[in-house]
């Protein structure tokens, strides 16, 4: 029921009450005031209490059930980084105040970046972006700086491998960038043969992930490298899977330039919903001129922010102030939760857990996609042999897996592998969760061959149906009107 439906004239909920009424500035031009009362619902503080509480008992969430979303590192928030985050002394500073009342969080901020810097092997970081695709952004307009700094305008294309996230193309073009796409190969390895014929004068770089979404760490990373760089290109990395290799490996002596880390991925921030998140960036000596700003500086004991007049070739601002700080302090306590030795642990352990995954469902009849394991967080079951013989596919498995209490694997990406579920269990999870998980599959498809019906009419237990997916995306309706007819979704 929407909380609409529930609205009577004259209830009210006293807690969120205004403490004084809302006043009309007197240079407000007419035009934009309001003529009428919002169509706000009048209800009272228990029924709001309650709805609310009932629309996140009806959410799937890493603190509720698995969610092995492949590429994307949904993993466990620990709540130490959210109350140390929540200290008065960090909640309490106001941005506009002087740096000589904030060199705590400035400190905090400072050790961060040094962190980044070494985990990623690279020069110099930013914390500045707001989220991974803004620090994909970031990259690739760095890459662009470099180049035209250097009077190189005719590299006017990146090289992107047929397995990246959609989101490294998009970054390319909004740059003002051609995107040529690299095939991979039949061993999940990027297309060398491909690459060689690729590169020439009008290469800017190349966007990687590594290990890929292929779940497989690219054994000829290091010849990539040294074929970009020989024609005057540039690496970028994409950090969506770098807990894969967290304290064991460095993309910077991979031979990369510029990194984006995702923190609600690899640091344990909060991930999801939108926001708030935080993509730092990480460069190369080459490119350390023009990180955006700010930066934070330390001079002896003391901290300053370094902005554009300190820094006159930066691409300039991307967010205000310095960044999403609730973000970065949690990523910053749990990374001095983690020392050294506990990063290396989160790689291995989440390294382990897919390689346990990928032994249990081959063992059970699944189809890996690839049949090598190496340093790969997540792993790829191709379920076409299912669709075929059954006519139960992906979506399908993945729709009845929420039956059984579990978020579905990504599924269909990448592309170029058919009835893909991608799947990522992250360090976080018990060998007794994923061996429930693997049980879970394999009962679905039991019942694939006894009860498709059953199957192709998942979820059966959720508050919501099967949708029309597509029509959904297509016919997006999130507007209440009165006297509309209510229903009983979660929306």
């Amino acid at each position: 029921m929407l909380i609409h439906d529930q609205s009577r004239p004259g209830r009210r909920a006293g807690a969120q009450a205004p403490l004084a009424p809302a006043l009309v500035p007197d240079d407000l031009p007419e035009r934009l005031r309001r003529k009428r009362r919002p169509d706000l619902p009048e209800v009272s503080e228990l029924q709001v209490v309650r709805h609310y509480t009932r629309l996140s008992q009806r959410n799937f969430s890493i603190d509720t059930h698995f969610y092995p979303l492949g590429s994307c590192t949904m993993k466990y928030n620990p709540r130490a980084c959210n109350s140390l985050a929540s200290l008065p002394g960090f909640l309490g500073r106001h941005p506009l105040a002087p740096t000589s009342h904030g060199q705590g969080v400035m400190a905090c901020l400072y050790e961060l970046q040094e962190i980044l810097k070494e985990v990623s092997g690279m020069h110099a970081v930013s914390l500045a972006p707001a989220a991974g695709a803004q620090g994909e952004f970031a990259g690739v307009a760095m890459i662009r700086a470099y180049h035209r700094a250097r009077g190189d305008a005719a590299r006017r294309e990146i090289l992107i491998p047929d397995a990246a996230h959609g989101t490294n193309p998009a970054s390319a073009v909004m740059c003002g960038y051609q995107v040529k796409e690299i095939p991979t190969g039949n061993d999940g390895d990027l297309d060398i043969a491909a690459l060689r014929n690729a590169v020439g004068p009008r290469t800017a770089g190349i966007m990687l992930t590594n290990p890929s979404t292929l779940g497989l760490f690219d054994r000829n990373i290091r010849e990539i490298a040294a074929r970009v760089h020989a024609v005057g290109g540039l690496l970028y990395y994409d950090g969506a899977n770098l807990n894969a290799i967290l304290g064991k490996v460095r993309p910077g002596d991979m031979g990369f330039d510029v990194i984006h880390i995702n923190l609600h991925k690899t640091f344990s921030t909060p991930h999801g919903g939108g926001g708030p998140g935080a993509g730092p960036v990480g460069v190369s000596e080459r490119l350390e001129p023009y990180l955006p700003v700010p930066l934070v500086a330390r001079d002896g004991t003391d901290y300053a922010w370094l902005d554009e007049t300190a820094r006159p070739d930066s691409i300039g601002r991307l967010t205000a102030f310095g960044g999403n700080m609730g973000i970065l302090l949690r990523a910053f306590i749990y990374a001095r939760m983690l020392g050294a030795q506990g990063m290396q642990r989160v790689a291995e352990i989440a390294t382990l857990n897919a390689n346990y995954l990928f032994k249990r469902l081959t063992e059970a009849g699944f189809e890996p996609a690839y049949g090598r394991r190496r340093a790969g967080h997540e792993l790829i079951i191709t379920l076409q042999r299912e669709a075929k013989e059954l006519g139960i596919g992906a979506m399908d498995f993945a729709k009845r897996l929420l039956d059984y209490g579990f978020h579905a694997p990504t599924t269909y990406f990448p592309l170029l592998v058919p009835e893909c579920l991608l799947i990522e269990p992250t360090e976080s999870e018990t060998w007794e969760e994923l061996d429930g998980f693997v049980a879970a599959l394999v009962k679905i498809r039991t019942e694939a061959r006894e009860q498709p019906d059953l199957v192709k009419g998942a979820p059966h237990r959720m508050p919501v149906r099967r949708l029309d997916e597509v029509g959904a995306a297509r016919h997006l309706d999130l507007a209440w009107t009165p006297g509309a007819i209510g229903c009983n979704s979660s929306t």
